[in-house]
């Protein structure tokens, strides 16, 4: 096989597609195979396969129409496998082990490798695996398995997170009696880079005592401003994912308040757009030792 597959659901069960030992957590005890893995992948489909959707709009007496934007609909990952077990009674464990992982109620996501590249996307199945009749010999020895997932955010991405720090400055926003005046300084800027083939969201953390902490965009003219002061004990964390928007204050580790009432007005929940990205971070006040925690995963319509 040129890749290999998994899938794990967030209880931490898993199912591994190739020559790899797997570890089942069951209370059932019945005799495994340790030299083999039982569940040999046939197909998947998943790698890209996702409808757009394009959004156009036409003016009167305009030949054609105009292309606005285009939106990607959910991914619909299958999986289809096959079980291969020493008796019926292991393949009926197998086959309730499958259950288990691929439970309807328990959010998962699948991980594919490719030599040294990991890629992950979340996932959900949309009905119980199914155990077809046709699919057991008569040994009852072998069992075809196939599973229908979805997928809401239909981006494969990285695994892990890429985080960034940048450095804290102390601005200079009094004003003189007189013009012309400075309203600030140029803070320290870095430069993040999104792999992708799509802007991919943020995590922004800011650990205090910091006063008005600002994240500008220098690439896109884009920012986001917290009219508030920290304190030493609270972060402030921003999640600009359209599938998991957050602005919210930690105190002591515990989420202490939403902060959407200090956002500016005029700041916006940036991504990162496709290639470089030039981030600075701002401040009214703060110690000169305070830092601003960057945070992304660059995304993939396919791969």
């Amino acid at each position: 096989m040129l890749y290999k597959l998994k899938y794990i659901n967030n209880l931490g069960d898993e199912v591994n597609f190739g020559g790899e030992t797997i570890k089942f957590r069951d209370t059932v005890e019945i005799p495994l195979s340790k030299e083999k893995n039982p569940f040999s992948l046939i197909k998947f489909e998943g790698f890209g396969e996702v409808e757009a959707s394009l959004q156009m709009q036409k003016f009167p007496y305009q030949d054609g129409s105009t292309h606005v934007d285009t939106r990607l609909e959910e991914k619909h990952p299958y999986i289809e496998f096959i079980i291969m077990a020493d008796d019926f009674m292991q393949l009926s464990y197998y086959r309730r082990y499958i259950s288990k992982v691929f439970n309807p109620k328990i959010q998962g996501r699948i991980e594919l490798i490719y030599g040294d590249k990991t890629y992950v996307i979340d996932a959900i199945p949309e009905q119980v695996p199914s155990f077809p009749d046709e699919g057991t010999d008569a040994n009852g020895r072998t069992q075809t398995v196939s599973v229908n997932l979805v997928s809401p955010d239909p981006y494969w991405r990285y695994p892990q997170k890429i985080s960034r720090a940048l450095k804290a400055y102390e601005g200079r926003f009094t004003l003189p009696f007189t013009l012309p005046f400075e309203l600030g300084v140029s803070g320290d800027s870095t430069t993040l880079t999104n792999e992708g083939n799509v802007d991919c969201p943020i995590t922004i953390d800011v650990q205090g005592p910091v006063t008005r902490p600002q994240i500008r965009n220098l690439t896109t003219g884009k920012f986001m401003l917290l009219n508030r002061t920290l304190s030493s004990n609270e972060v402030l964390h921003i999640n600009t994912s359209d599938h998991n928007k957050r602005a919210e204050i930690y105190r002591d580790g515990l989420v202490f308040e939403k902060a959407w009432g200090y956002i500016d007005d005029g700041s916006e929940f940036f991504k990162l757009i496709t290639g470089d990205n030039e981030l600075e971070y701002l401040a009214d006040s703060g110690v000169a030792d305070a830092i601003v925690s960057i945070g992304w995963q660059s995304r993939y319509v396919g791969i």
